[in-house]
C-alpha cells in the first residue's frame, strides 16, 4: 500500500508539472481577480498553428501584459539560446497592459513573471513540436527549464527605483534556502521580464523585437520607396504602361 502511494504521489507531481509546462503559472482565483481588477491581460498559451502556404506547423505566441504600481504579470518568448526573437506583427490598441506583439516560430522558450508588490514568481519552459506518426498533426512537448518562487528584489522599478530596469532580476531561494538563478543564457531576459512587470500602463514590447531591415520573407513586402516602386511598376501589364 505505501509503495502504490508514493508511486501516485509521483505521478501527480508529473502531472502538475506537465501541467503548469503547458498552460503556464498557476494563481490563485484572488490574484486574478485582481490582475483583472487592474486591468491586466497576460496571454501565456502557446498554440499549434498551420502554415498553408509552407505545408508546416508552426508555434504561435503572444507577448502580453504590463503593471501597475501595486502588481505586473508578463510574458514573452525567446529562443532556446536565449536571443530575441522577431514578432510577427506588432498589436497596437487604445488600452494598456495588454497583447503587445505576435510571434511565429518552430520552436520557442516562453518566459512568465508575475510580481506582488516586492515579491516575484518567474517560470521558464520549452516548447517544441514533436511528430505524432503518420503525417498527422504534430504534438506539443513542453518543458520547464526554471522555477522561481516568491523571489525578492528590494527595489522599486516602478518608481524611485526606475533607473535599474532591465539590469536586474529576482533573488530565488531553494527550499533549503540556497540562492537559485535562472539559466544563464535567459538571465538577460529574465531581467528584461522584471522591468516589464514593474512597466506601470505598459504599451510596448519588452522582448520581441522589430523585424530586420529587408524583405519580408512571407510577403515579399519592399522596404524603401525605391523598392516599392520598382515593385509596383513591376506589377503594371506592358500595353498599360
Amino acid at each position: 500500500m505505501r509503495m502504490r502511494n508514493q508511486e501516485g504521489t509521483h505521478t501527480n507531481h508529473l502531472d502538475q508539472r506537465e501541467v503548469l509546462a503547458r498552460q503556464g503559472l498557476r494563481m490563485p482565483a484572488v490574484t486574478l481577480r485582481h490582475l483583472r481588477s487592474a486591468g491586466i491581460y497576460c496571454q501565456p498559451s502557446v498554440s499549434i498553428e498551420h502554415q498553408s502556404l509552407a505545408k508546416k506547423y508552426v508555434l504561435r505566441g503572444v507577448e502580453s501584459g504590463g503593471a501597475v504600481a501595486e502588481l505586473g504579470a508578463y510574458c514573452s518568448f525567446v529562443d532556446e539560446q536565449g536571443s530575441a526573437l522577431s514578432w510577427l506583427q506588432r498589436v497596437d490598441s487604445i488600452g494598456v497592459n495588454g497583447v503587445h506583439a505576435v510571434v511565429i516560430a518552430d520552436s520557442l522558450v516562453r518566459l512568465e513573471m508575475l510580481r506582488i508588490e516586492r515579491t516575484y514568481d518567474l517560470l521558464i519552459t520549452r516548447h517544441v513540436l514533436t511528430p505524432s506518426g503518420n503525417g498527422q498533426r504534430p504534438r506539443l512537448a513542453s518543458s520547464i527549464l526554471f522555477h522561481g518562487r516568491r523571489g525578492t528584489l528590494e527595489m522599486e522599478l516602478w518608481g524611485k527605483d526606475a533607473a535599474f530596469r532591465g539590469a536586474v532580476f529576482p533573488v530565488f531561494y531553494s527550499r533549503g534556502g540556497e540562492t537559485i538563478k535562472p539559466p544563464f543564457q535567459f538571465q538577460v531576459a529574465a531581467a528584461r521580464l522584471t522591468f516589464a512587470v514593474a512597466c506601470t500602463g505598459c504599451r510596448h514590447c519588452h522582448l520581441l523585437e522589430p523585424k530586420p531591415v529587408g524583405m519580408d520573407a512571407a510577403n515579399d513586402v519592399p522596404t524603401s520607396a525605391e523598392q516599392a516602386e520598382s515593385h509596383l511598376t513591376s506589377l503594371v501589364p506592358d500595353e498599360a504602361r
